[in-house]
């Protein structure tokens, strides 16, 4: 009796202590302070001894600190870096590359922690962008982001960055300048003024095929006149940009170092109607994880109908104009194209994951989040990702956040496991890789 009141003693202590196989209670984050002042992280460590992968997630301003991943990560197991760059909460000072010295400093932080031999990158959203181009500069070098074609280019100090040995992107950006593009409205007639439109070009034109109170329906003519304008204005605006800048320190300029760049009508004029819809499903049958835990092969389509768009946010300040610099502008939100859909010039920008995953060898995971809207999106970068090892799933009932998508739903929970789902199948990946 004594001996059994000892074992039953001892298995409670383990409980209580995390140390019983499989048990890996989520403990406190330790806050981390990187320099500058400004980039801070915070370290999610497993109760038990963590396995030798970490994982380091970072976007480009938005507070990654609470990050979903990293509890759900940590709890099976796996240390944890979420980051918050220099550039936190201040899309309007951002230059692009010198974000790629805060994720190294993460990186060479992770691996200075005991048994870590590998670190995975995990880019959510507009994160996608920012460790993807970190890990191009990485594997190839300076020269990535020198190429002639770039609207901006890197210094000296991007040699020699630590290389990451994965990459997972989840409902992954393709850069701030293909959003801007597909969102501007080429209508403007005058720079800085909302209030001119072409009402030949203006999305908003009952006579063009826009519908206020139900799914629009533009004509393949306006269309393409459409998206052929959207490239003219951003190159327009992209002129504008350098030759200002050209001019900073020198006779005229109010500021030696940068100065305001308001664009008017940048924010939701993206041509959406039924056919545009139709055409975010994937092109081919791809992996669907089910909610159910199944992963089957189809065509899947976005669970999201919804096709309106909103002319009152669009001629707003807050809400359809975005206030960048001239610097920010050009190295984070500017991109080259003769047509907004079929004729970017990806590599024109260092700020684009297409160009970036051309370049980058090491095993990539992509996830698009079914209930959201970028499945094609999605798709299209694992078809251009370079690397021979690379996996693509669709994870079905998920939206934007990796939450259910609860205004997809026909039933009550219907996609009640999309969280638990989605992070198994990113260990299962994790640890098939390394």
């Amino acid at each position: 009796m004594t001996r059994t009141i000892w074992l039953l003693a001892a298995c409670v202590l383990l409980v209580l202590t995390g140390r019983v196989r499989g048990v890996t209670a989520q403990t406190s984050p330790i806050y981390v302070q990187f320099d500058p002042f400004t980039v801070k992280g915070a370290l999610y460590r497993p109760s038990e001894a963590p396995r030798d992968v970490a994982v380091l997630l970072i976007h480009r301003v938005n507070n990654y600190l609470g990050h979903l991943a990293a509890r759900e990560l940590s709890n099976r197991g796996f240390l944890v870096l979420t980051m918050n760059s220099r550039f936190d909460n201040n899309e309007a000072s951002v230059i692009w590359e010198v974000i790629a010295l805060d994720v190294k400093q993460g990186i060479e932080y992770l691996r200075r922690q005991p048994g870590i031999r590998k670190v995975v990158l995990f880019g959510h959203s507009g994160g996608a962008a920012t460790l993807s181009f970190y890990q191009a500069v990485a594997e190839k070098g300076p020269s990535f982001c020198r190429a002639p074609q770039k609207l901006t280019v890197c210094g000296d100090d991007l040699a020699g960055l630590p290389k990451a040995d994965g990459l997972i992107l989840v409902d992954a950006s393709l850069g701030n300048g293909p959003g801007l593009l597909r969102n501007l409205n080429p209508a403007v007639v005058s720079e800085g003024d909302p209030r001119r439109i072409d009402p030949a070009l203006d999305p908003f034109n009952p006579a063009n095929g826009f519908n206020p109170s139900g799914p629009s329906r533009y004509s393949r003519e306006f269309k393409e006149k459409y998206f052929a304008a959207q490239s003219a204005r951003m190159n327009r605006l992209i002129a504008s940009a350098v030759d200002q800048a050209s001019r900073l320190g020198a006779g005229g300029a109010p500021f030696p170092d940068d100065n305001a760049f308001l664009i008017v009508r940048a924010d939701g004029a993206r041509l959406v109607d039924e056919e545009e819809m139709a055409a975010r499903a994937t092109a081919a049958p791809r992996k669907h994880l089910k909610n159910d835990g199944r992963v089957v092969t189809e065509i899947v389509k976005p669970l999201r109908t919804d096709a309106r768009m909103n002319p009152d946010d669009n001629r707003l300040f807050d809400g359809g104009a975005r206030m960048l610099t001239l610097r920010s502008f050009l190295t984070t939100n500017a991109i080259r194209s003769t047509h907004a859909v079929t004729g970017i010039d990806w590599c024109s920008s260092n700020n684009s994951t297409p160009c970036a995953l051309g370049e980058i060898s090491v095993p990539i995971l992509v996830a698009a989040m079914g209930g959201n809207t970028g499945l094609r999106d999605n798709e299209m970068l694992y078809e251009m990702a370079a690397s021979r090892d690379k996996d693509f799933v669709v994870v079905e009932g998920a939206n934007h956040n990796i939450q259910p998508c609860t205004e997809c739903e026909t039933k009550k929970d219907q996609y009640g496991n999309v969280k638990r789902n989605f992070f198994n199948y990113v260990v299962r990946w994790m640890n098939s890789k390394f």
